[in-house]
């Protein structure tokens, strides 16, 4: 019995993630979010954070999918607008970021960008101060918090491996049931890649996370602020 208890402990040792594998994955991954999805400098930060928490958290294959993975998306809906939320949850290599393959990890951000030296943006300055923790509290730290501001160059052209790449501009229609959080894995897409509703399966702990909010927003009418900057709040 305790050599399997032994074991046991070994393998999930072994799965661990250590922190500055971590951070460089979650910089990587954040600035190809921040590429495609079109982030404000403010969001990029947030992302930033939420990635690195969630990657630093999982500690064995059974967890990939796990209440962090929860209380990332939960996250998310708080830094992202309805529109960069809905190609968020329809893009899997943001979705779903990591698989347990041959005893390693695997990054699904890599199929689609292969060059491992490719960043389009600068490091956020919360990459050499922050070192996690932001998702164990009851609450969202990032409920209530502005993340407005200019949108980030974004460098159409390359994708990472040598081919053009251009979001398209398309209509995302969510739904989303945040009263009590609800696990994400309920976000259902359709084959269009829409977003078309948000479940109620498997609570994350105690927490609240919001109201519902219902919307439809193109990438091209993010509404602007008086002083002509743009706004990306998580909620309306």
């Amino acid at each position: 019995m305790i050599t399997m208890v032994m074991m046991m402990a070994i393998a999930v040792s072994a799965a661990a993630m250590s922190y500055s594998k971590a951070r460089s994955e979650a910089l990587f991954l954040s600035d190809k979010m921040a590429y495609e999805l079109g982030l404000s400098a403010a969001q990029y930060e947030a992302v930033y954070e939420i990635n690195l928490d969630y990657l630093m958290s999982v500690n064995h294959s059974s967890d990939i999918f796990g209440r962090y993975w929860a209380r990332r998306n939960a996250d998310m809906l708080y830094v992202l607008n309805s529109y960069q939320y809905g190609r968020y949850a329809s893009i899997a290599y943001f979705y779903r970021p990591l698989d347990y393959v041959g005893s390693a990890w695997r990054f699904n951000i890599y199929s689609r960008y292969a060059n491992r030296s490719l960043f389009y943006y600068a490091r956020p300055t919360v990459y050499v101060s922050y070192r996690g923790g932001h998702n164990t509290g009851r609450n969202s730290y990032y409920a209530g918090r502005s993340f407005g501001g200019k949108v980030m160059n974004v460098h159409y052209g390359s994708n990472g491996n040598g081919k053009g790449y251009k979001n398209n501009n398309v209509n995302v229609n969510v739904n989303v049931n945040t009263g009590n959080w609800h696990s994400a894995n309920s976000v259902k897409t359709s084959n269009s890649g829409k977003v078309v509703k948000t479940g109620n399966s498997g609570s994350f702990g105690n927490g609240r996370f919001g109201n519902a909010v219902s919307t439809a927003r193109s990438a091209g009418n993010a509404k602007k602020a008086s002083s002509g900057v743009q706004r990306f709040g998580g909620r309306k």
